[in-house]
């Protein structure tokens, strides 16, 4: 039996490398050596508190984290059509049933069935191999590397929430937190044709990354009034589309005042408080649009084509990089560094 090396958390904040069985190659699924797993925000509250949201690991057991990844294919299994050797690839984590409701609707990614990586009880990525669907892996062209490919996942995060926001040319956009989420949205926003965009954060280094990558306008909210700062930067009128991304019901409750009349506040990041308080007269007043966002649907080989064509350039948000062997420094790195990591990736 081949084996491989994999990354697993054994309680919170350690974490053990192990040797496990290389996979079998399913019908229709393809092996992939993976080069490239990204550790997302949601991979940190795991690894730090064992949960994240609703979802919570079960401490008991070993368990691997990751979900954005990708790699090249080594072995297809029987069935396989559009995939051969060689091929290198994105993988979409999520595996969905394909037959509820929320599938046949087109919105997948609201599957109450679905598999999705490093999301208990299912085990994630950080491991050399993985067999995997060929309908959820998405061919890189040959100018998207697998770093790329793995950022590809959060970027899908990004772009859906632009979507959910209906970013038109011209818009003035709000972001608050610029971190990996906050940054992917600043990305998409921008190659959705938005005309003035405004990140705010509490970290200097994460503000001047929103900078770099295209930012017209960064608040640090610890040393600035950014109620007055947003005034100043729209004139008194808000703007178009607020995002939220922070997962802070401190900047969660801000959203409804920084929003025009007639606009739109999409609520990105994930909360750990269940219960936030809220102006709804703000919005009932300026009869605003609340969207959320649950992961992405429909979005992989639209974000791979941005990133391929210029569109975006998505690697710029890697700031940290690590080898699996060191999977425990990469993680106390990404829980305990918040001045200047914004993204931190293993490369396999």
């Amino acid at each position: 039996m081949k084996m491989q090396k994999g990354a697993f958390m054994r309680g919170l904040d350690n974490m053990v490398i192990k040797e496990i069985p290389v996979p079998q190659t399913g019908k229709g699924q393809v092996l992939v050596k993976l080069e490239y797993v990204g550790i997302c925000g949601s991979d940190v509250h795991y690894f730090h508190t064992g949960a994240c949201g609703s979802y919570k690991v079960d401490l008991s057991e070993d368990f691997m984290l990751g979900h954005e990844c990708a790699g090249t294919v080594v072995e297809i299994g029987e069935g396989v059509k559009d995939l051969k050797v060689g091929d290198r690839v994105a993988l979409e984590p999520g595996i969905t049933c394909g037959t509820c409701e929320a599938c046949k609707s087109g919105h997948y990614n609201l599957c109450p069935d679905v598999v999705f990586l490093a999301t208990p009880p299912v085990q994630g990525c950080n491991e050399e191999y993985i067999a995997f669907p060929e309908t959820m892996c998405f061919k890189l062209p040959d100018n998207v590397s697998t770093l790329e490919g793995c950022l590809i996942e959060p970027l899908s995060v990004g772009f859906h929430a632009a979507n959910q926001g209906g970013v038109e040319v011209g818009d003035t956009v709000i972001i608050l937190g610029s971190g990996c989420i906050g940054l992917v949205t600043l990305l998409s926003c921008k190659a959705h044709g938005a005309g003035k965009i405004i990140v705010a954060d509490l970290v200097d280094a994460r503000l001047e990354k929103a900078k770099e990558l295209g930012a017209d306008h960064v608040i640090n909210s610890k040393t600035q009034d950014v109620f007055e700062e947003v005034r100043k930067l729209t004139q008194g009128k808000g703007a178009d589309k607020v995002f939220e991304t922070a997962g802070s019901p401190v900047t969660i409750a801000q959203t409804p005042f920084f929003v025009r009349r007639g606009g739109t506040v999409v609520l990105v990041g994930l909360s750990s408080q269940e219960e936030i308080t809220y102006n709804f007269a703000q919005i009932m007043d300026k009869e605003a649009t609340i969207k959320s966002v649950f992961r992405y649907r429909n979005i992989y080989a639209k974000a791979i084509a941005a990133v391929s064509s210029g569109a975006i350039d998505v690697k710029g948000i890697v700031t940290h990089q690590f080898d699996l062997e060191h999977a425990q420094e990469a993680y106390e790195e990404a829980v305990n560094n918040k001045t200047d990591l914004v993204k931190a990736v293993i490369k396999i």
